[in-house]
């Protein structure tokens, strides 16, 4: 499955807005490395959560 995430880009995840904006630090595979906001880094698994897109900067 294509995976349209790339490091650099900034994502929300849709089940955890207190998390804030995160930017993606790697993808490898369905597995998504992600700096948060308020949450920090975590790996996020893209087969069971579509973090979604944000233009904007934080």
């Amino acid at each position: 499955m294509f995976n349209p995430l790339e490091p650099g880009m900034h994502v929300r995840h849709p089940d955890r807005p207190d998390w804030g904006i995160g930017q993606v630090q790697s993808v490898v595979g369905d597995r998504v490395t992600v700096n948060f906001e308020h949450a920090g880094k975590l790996l996020i698994n893209a087969a069971q959560v579509a973090l979604e897109p944000v233009d904007e900067a934080p």
